[in-house]
């Protein structure tokens, strides 16, 4: 990617009980677009399962007449369920996600004590991103960037000249992404924020979550400036090994996501439900003391 990139347009999505942004990503040339991290609105007290939000983004898609080409996870979310095939039914386009969910759905398929019938091989999607694959959305360039340490998963999207962070940082004055979950790795997550902080000055850096309280209006998008200089974890003088104590400590005081455990058995199926139960009816495991 260089300066020359043209500026994608870009409608964000934002679901509140996951503080969560999904994007539409529009090659300004044409009608073509991505959809990134859309969410399943999903009441766990309940159990109940409803598209509010993905059929906000399939009547945004159809209202402007577009063509959806990609439908892009940025990694195996752990804190909402991922509406991907649902708007794949509903809008078409390719369902892609990082090369090493595999490695996420091992772990997990442990986890949830799933049986040899469960592939765990990623052939519940479309497409596996390998780090600097390129691809287009229409005419607008893309490259996928392998940056691992929240998740072994995770990949930086970059879309013309926008690039999708997934949860490896998040707006300046919230920091960055914890690195405590499985085959998550402080060290490796300092070296992907570099990674994305070594892009070209220009480019839009756009998250998945922003946790503002009452601080502030809620916001998604920042630079690679802003991040350098003010990102709370990052700044100019942070170093790696400083980076790394203050991550792992950190990350010992932080609860697990409310909907971590309901979450990763639907995500690491590409947002399909497990198969229903004899009665008919589908049912998500909670196992027991998974993370103590």
């Amino acid at each position: 990617m260089n300066a020359a990139q043209p500026a994608a347009h870009v409608a964000a999505f934002f679901e509140p009980d996951s503080a969560t942004f999904s994007y539409v990503v529009r090659d300004p040339g044409s009608q073509h677009c991505a959809i990134v991290d859309p969410v399943l609105n999903f009441d766990y007290a309940s159990g109940s399962l409803s598209h509010e939000n993905a059929n906000e983004i399939a009547d945004y898609v159809r209202r402007n007449q577009l063509t959806v080409d990609w439908i892009i996870e940025t990694h195996v979310h752990a804190d909402h369920l991922s509406a991907a095939s649902y708007l794949k039914e509903q809008v078409g386009g390719r369902l892609g996600i990082g090369e090493h969910v595999v490695t996420v759905q091992e772990v997990f398929a442990g986890v949830y004590n799933e049986g040899e019938s469960f592939p765990r091989d990623g052939s519940q999607f479309d497409h596996l991103f390998k780090d600097q694959e390129s691809y287009q959305i229409g005419e607008l360039q893309c490259r996928a960037l392998h940056t691992p340490g929240h998740t072994p998963a995770c990949m930086t999207h970059v879309l013309g000249d926008a690039a999708f962070v997934g949860d490896t940082l998040f707006m300046p004055d919230m920091g960055t992404a914890r690195a405590d979950f499985p085959g998550g790795d402080a060290s490796q997550l300092w070296d992907s924020i570099q990674k994305i902080l070594a892009l070209p000055e220009n480019t839009r850096l756009y998250m998945c979550h922003d946790y503002p309280g009452d601080s502030r209006e809620l916001e998604y998008e920042s630079s690679i400036s802003e991040q350098r200089e003010n990102n709370i974890h990052l700044g100019l003088e942070q170093t790696r090994e400083g980076y790394v104590a203050m991550r792992e400590a950190r990350d010992k005081t932080l609860d697990m996501p409310h909907l971590i455990l309901p979450s990763l058995q639907v995500n690491i199926r590409a947002g399909h439900l497990p198969a229903a139960d004899s009665n008919g009816k589908v049912f998500l495991r909670i196992p027991v003391n998974a993370f103590s």
